[in-house]
This record gives C-alpha cells, structure tokens and sequence, in this order.
C-alpha cells in the first residue's frame, strides 16, 4: 500500500496593493485606473524626495515641484503646447506616487521589471485622466527633454553637482532658459501641484465642450 502524498498547504499570493488616504485600493502590478485619485497623486507626489533627498535645502525637492516645472520647461521650449500634453508633463512621473522616485543609475541595475511595472502605472494613470495610454513619439521626446533639462537645474542648484558634471551627465539648457529653483513645504508643494492640475484638466474639459 503506497502512502498517499500530503497536499501542499494553500498559500495566499502577497499582497501587491496599497491602500490610498482616499480608500482606493491600488494593486500596483495590475493597476486599474478606476482606482487613481488626483488627490491621492498630489499627495503622494509633494512628499517623495528627488535626488534621495540629498538637496542643499531646507525643505527636500518633491517630485510634485519638479513635475511643475518639467511641465513649465515644456511649455517654454514649445509654446502654445496643448493643454493636454501640458497634462501629460505635468503627470510625467506620476507613478512615483506608490513606487517612490529613484535615481536613474538604480533603475538601471533593477532592469525590465521595474520599467514595466512603471509603464503599466503610467498607462492606468493616463486613461484615468482621458490621455492616450501610450504618447505619441514626439510629445514623449519633448517632455523627456524638459525632464532632462529640470535635472540639470535641479543638480547644479540644489544637488550639489558641479557644472563641470552636469554639463557632462545632464542635458545643458539654452543660455537663454533661466530658472531659479526654491523647494517648498510639503504642503506648498501639495497644493500647487493640485492647483495647477486643476487649470489644465478645467481648461481641457473646457476645450472637448466647444
């Protein structure tokens, strides 16, 4: 008589969402945009640190603040930039706002799976706010040129980075794009990011209703 084989105890798959300050549920590898708030974006975004909160500054540099001014640099490099794509530069980096902000040479050692998890945040957060799933090329290019640029401000003025090794790993602004940089509080951060949602999302649904 053969023993019979004891069945593997049931094991419940981890947890992979994360519940928001707005009770929204966001399952963070198969996100839906049903469950993204702006308000839960805001908050997140004014409390994550770029550059590892290394930043000569009393208060850190958000990501909140630097999506304002990636999304400014756009509009300056293109004027008359769509309110709609204005959007999307403003939301660039919304996925930090569940899986923090890393700097590039980490992202670069974590490979695919990082990416795709990133990418998959990115096109709930886009349908959630009626923005195509993925940008065309062209929009993409310029917004990734204002992100770059915003790097280089940020590095020289608050990152302590030379201009010597910002000329060498950032991308050098114009002579004539001149920005000065003040990191605000969390909650200055919070509110302006919201407040600056809300004139391009008014301005858009103004736009689809003419």
């Amino acid at each position: 008589m053969t023993a019979r084989k004891s069945a593997k105890p049931f094991k419940a798959p981890a947890r992979a969402w994360q519940r928001m300050l707005s009770g929204r549920r966001l399952d963070i590898l198969d996100p839906s945009p049903l469950d993204i708030e702006i308000e839960d974006i805001a908050h997140g975004l004014a409390r994550v640190a770029r550059w590892n909160g290394q930043t000569a500054s009393l208060h850190a540099f958000s990501v909140a603040e630097h999506s304002l001014l990636v999304e400014s640099i756009a509009r300056r490099l293109k004027p008359g930039f769509p309110v709609r794509w204005c959007l999307a530069a403003l939301l660039h980096d919304a996925p930090e706002y569940v899986i923090g902000d890393m700097i590039s040479p980490f992202k670069a050692a974590l490979g695919p799976e990082y990416k795709a998890i990133e990418h998959n945040l990115e096109q709930a957060i886009h349908l959630r706010f009626k923005l195509p799933a993925s940008l065309p090329v062209g929009i993409a290019r310029l917004i990734k040129k204002a992100d770059r640029l915003s790097a280089y401000f940020e590095a020289t003025q608050i990152a302590g980075f030379s201009r010597e090794e910002s000329d060498k790993h950032f991308l050098k602004p114009p002579a004539d794009l001149k920005i000065s940089l003040t990191p605000l509080s969390v909650a200055e951060a919070q509110i302006a990011f919201m407040d600056r949602f809300t004139v391009l999302n008014t301005a858009l649904g103004e736009s689809k209703s003419t």
